[in-house]
């Protein structure tokens, strides 16, 4: 295989790194792939020269990239409109989900330059919530298939955690702060062991937000936290879509078949998607990479 480092902008101009697999044989196929968040980076993690062989083994090229999202808090370089650049703040620490448009469409315009034409997209924890957003957002949808893998409830994981009345004090606080005009502040550690500014943990705690792609916790406890309508960006999906658990996943409160049924359950009537729970593993797919890449590489290669 032929890989190279490369760097992309944006569509609102930050420069990010990407890895581009090619096969020997030239392909105009090619596969995006979305990390989680928090520390996540395509850099540290053998699973991404997995996922490589596999698609290159069905003339699929493969571009893993970092987001805006990647490690919790990391400078990267923004063009300005004279051509000069300036550093600023990004990671997981500062990041509005919707804003994985801008990372995602920057993205294809790059690899659309180099001759691709055929566009397919996976992401892992956080990343499968990012497409369903993009999937929401984009105005130029430019993907064939979609490949969703631990999609995760963390606005319900955090109000698990916090308790209700902390949840709806940190996000009363954040909104406060927001509007002061300091959402880029960091909060206190009373707030949150992680590195959140508030603009970044209302985006996660805000029940009727971007984040809330996969309220498992409110459905199943019927909590009435949000007024938008409950998996209703995931419904309205209509790509060919794989949506893949590990069956020990760590963030699916203990029983995942019941979180995949009640996503199978929402979309029904629609023969556009395909779930699938791997074995004796956890949200990380761990010890199960060559499976997990396998049953990705397939789907996205069989019409």
């Amino acid at each position: 295989m032929n890989t190279k480092l490369v760097q992309f902008l944006s569509t609102d101009n930050l420069r990010l790194p990407g890895l581009l697999y090619e096969p020997k044989v030239k392909t105009k196929k090619i596969a995006l792939y979305l990390h989680g968040c928090g520390s996540a980076s395509i850099f540290y993690s053998d699973k991404v020269n997995i996922f490589a062989k596999h698609l290159l083994k069905n003339n699929i090229a493969f571009f893993p990239f970092n987001n805006r999202g990647a490690h919790y808090i990391k400078t990267v370089k923004h063009v300005l409109p004279d051509g000069t650049e300036e550093r600023v703040r990004v990671g997981t620490s500062y990041e509005l989900i919707k804003d994985c448009v801008k990372d995602i469409d920057g993205a294809v315009e790059f690899l659309r330059k180099k001759g691709y034409e055929t566009f397919y997209i996976f992401g892992e924890s956080t990343g499968a919530n990012k497409i369903v957003v993009y999937d929401h957002y984009a105005k130029n949808n430019p993907f064939t298939k979609y490949a969703l893998l631990g999609g995760g409830d963390d606005t319900g994981l955090y109000y698990d955690e916090m308790g209700k009345k902390n949840y709806a004090s940190a996000i009363n606080k954040a909104k406060e702060v927001i509007a002061k005009g300091n959402g880029m502040k960091l909060v206190p550690k009373y707030i949150s062991e992680y590195p959140f500014s508030y603009q970044a943990l209302y985006d996660v705690l805000n029940p009727n937000g971007d984040y809330n792609i996969f309220p498992f916790n409110e459905y199943m406890n019927k909590l009435n936290l949000s007024k938008k309508e409950l998996f209703g960006e995931f419904k309205k999906v209509n790509k060919k879509t794989l949506v893949m658990y590990g069956a020990q996943d760590e963030y699916c409160y203990g029983d995942v078949k019941k979180c995949v049924k009640i996503l199978e359950n929402q979309v029904q009537l629609k023969k556009n998607f395909t779930f699938q729970t791997i074995p004796n593993c956890g949200h990380g797919f761990e010890g199960k990479e060559e499976e997990l890449a396998t049953v990705v590489a397939d789907f996205f290669s069989n019409s």
